[in-house]
């Protein structure tokens, strides 16, 4: 098996640079999303403790919504934490990919685009359970304020 030469590995390369900028991008997108979750976390948890102090109290039934609320969010959450580290995952394989086909000299070009797609449908589904998440948030805002 013959290695491939400098030249026949830059544009190998430099096809990875895609991968490679969605990895980052989809990096900062978790960043931003585990720090929701920890205060969606947080957050319940706090409402959690004051439900336990004052279990008969006037606003216990509001304390209880919002906690659910909460609960719901950091699933969805949760979901879209998943789905954007299976993006990283999938860039991650795709770029191995690509430079197992450029080593072994094999035309796995079906796969390879089945795998960026594969990443772009993970991304799409982490970005929407996002945008749930946001409608969530507005509407304990909206109850919380309404009372």
């Amino acid at each position: 098996m013959k290695m491939p030469s400098l030249a026949e590995l830059i544009p190998i390369l430099q096809l990875s640079i895609g991968p490679v900028i969605l990895i980052s991008g989809v990096g900062l997108l978790l960043l931003t999303l585990t720090n929701r979750f920890g205060r969606t976390i947080d957050r319940a948890r706090l409402l959690d403790h004051q439900l336990a102090e004052q279990p008969g109290a006037a606003d216990a039934g509001r304390l209880r919504t919002q906690i659910a609320i909460l609960m719901q969010r950091a699933g969805i959450l949760r979901v879209s934490i998943t789905l954007g580290a299976v993006t990283v995952l999938l860039a991650a394989v795709l770029m191995l990919m690509l430079f197992v086909a450029a080593w072994f000299r094999l035309e796995l070009g079906w796969i390879i685009a089945g795998i960026f797609c594969a990443a772009l449908v993970c991304l799409i589904g982490a970005m929407l359970a996002f945008m749930g998440d946001m409608h969530l948030a507005l509407a304990a805002i909206r109850l919380e304020v309404k009372e």
